[in-house]
């Protein structure tokens, strides 16, 4: 009898213990989706924003070519109107509570709000730059030279978060960029037609906007991310504050050096069905970068950024039957995803076991040491 009973409360606690458990598991697992869900979706998004706004800004057509300055404007606009629609899902499509998010958030918090107006405004520059580099640079250059946010970023998330940085992920880091480079690297030389189409001018301007761009965007995307830890808050209402800033930045661009020709023609001056595609995924980037920041971290970010350049020059073989692919790219291909593989075990051999007991707010909400 006694047997029985203890069989039975060891049973009951074994019962316990596992039921306990399963929350914990479910909530890592769905974590751990999110987060390469995340990232593929960034990869589909950035291949498809660098091959229409390279082809957008190339092509030639009747009529004013549309303003840079305007399609960053446009974008901001629909990422702050996506990212009200999902805080007015998240609080069950109530007006009211909506109402008392935002002015909590950003009437009653000033100084976090103007904290955020820092990365807003170098965002919004760096969006600019990018439309200057892939207007007066050929895409490989551009897409070569723009790794250098990789490098970049994992620079300030060392000195800005105080990550440590393992030997095997610098490894990594340098693998990748070498990768990179021997993907990008031009079969020969480019053709008299073309460099007679980029002067030396405008590709000195496309390759400082490039290393501005790259700069911005590892000091923009390390200090969001850790704002985001500080506050712990829903990261769609703190890219409603993002995009707040970045539209008033964004218009201030736009009458500063676009003026006269917004005057003359129009704010939508040359805008086609592809102008609107381009503004499209600019403005989901935004949300895919937010996200991918909450569920993963910025360097992994930028793995995601490498891979959709190989991607984007596969596309270019198939499709547009511009590219010939060479041992040196088939090499380089293999570097990056080893590299990919390397970063991504020493990510999981670092999971932090506290993490498991976060409730599932917390853990959408926190980004990923």
């Amino acid at each position: 009898m006694v047997l029985t009973e203890t069989k039975q409360g060891n049973s009951s606690l074994s019962s316990v213990s596992e039921s306990s458990e399963m929350p914990s598991i479910s909530i890592l697992s769905t974590s751990s989706q999110l987060k390469y869900v995340s990232l593929g979706v960034l990869v589909l998004q950035t291949t498809s924003l660098v091959l229409t706004m390279r082809y957008s800004r190339t092509l030639q057509s009747e009529g004013p070519r549309y303003l840079a300055s305007s399609a960053v404007v446009c974008a901001e606009v629909l990422k702050i109107v996506a990212c009200l629609l999902l805080v007015f899902r998240d609080h069950s499509f109530s007006v009211h509570a909506l109402n008392q998010v935002l002015k909590e958030e950003i009437i009653n918090k000033p100084l976090l709000t103007l904290k955020l107006a820092i990365p807003s405004g170098i965002y919004t520059l760096q969006n600019n730059l990018l439309y200057v580099a892939l207007s007066n640079l050929d895409a490989a250059t551009y897409q070569v030279t723009y790794q250098l946010k990789i490098l970049t970023t994992a620079l300030f998330s060392v000195f800005m978060l105080g990550k440590s940085l393992a030997f095997y992920q610098w490894l990594s880091l340098v693998i990748l960029m070498t990768g990179i480079a021997l993907v990008q690297w031009p079969a020969e030389p480019a053709s008299v037609t073309k460099q007679e189409d980029l002067t030396a001018g405008s590709q000195l301007m496309g390759l400082l906007a490039v290393l501005v761009a790259c700069f911005s965007s590892g000091f923009a995307g390390v200090y969001f991310e850790k704002i985001l830890k500080e506050s712990k808050q829903n990261v769609w209402v703190r890219n409603i504050q993002l995009g707040l800033f970045g539209l008033i930045f964004g218009l201030g661009g736009v009458f500063v050096c676009d003026g006269e020709r917004v005057h003359e023609n129009g704010l939508f001056q040359g805008y086609s069905g592809l102008t609107w595609t381009v503004v499209a995924l600019q403005a989901l980037g935004g949300l895919v970068i937010a996200a991918v920041i909450t569920y993963a971290d910025n360097i992994l970010k930028g793995f995601a950024t490498s891979i959709s350049i190989i991607l984007s020059t596969f596309i270019s073989y198939f499709l547009l039957d511009d590219f010939d692919p060479t041992s040196v790219f088939f090499l380089g291909a293999m570097l990056v995803i080893a590299a990919t593989f390397l970063y991504g075990y020493e990510s999981k051999s670092a999971v932090n076991p506290s993490k498991v007991q976060k409730t599932g707010h917390e853990m959408i909400n926190t980004p990923n040491h």
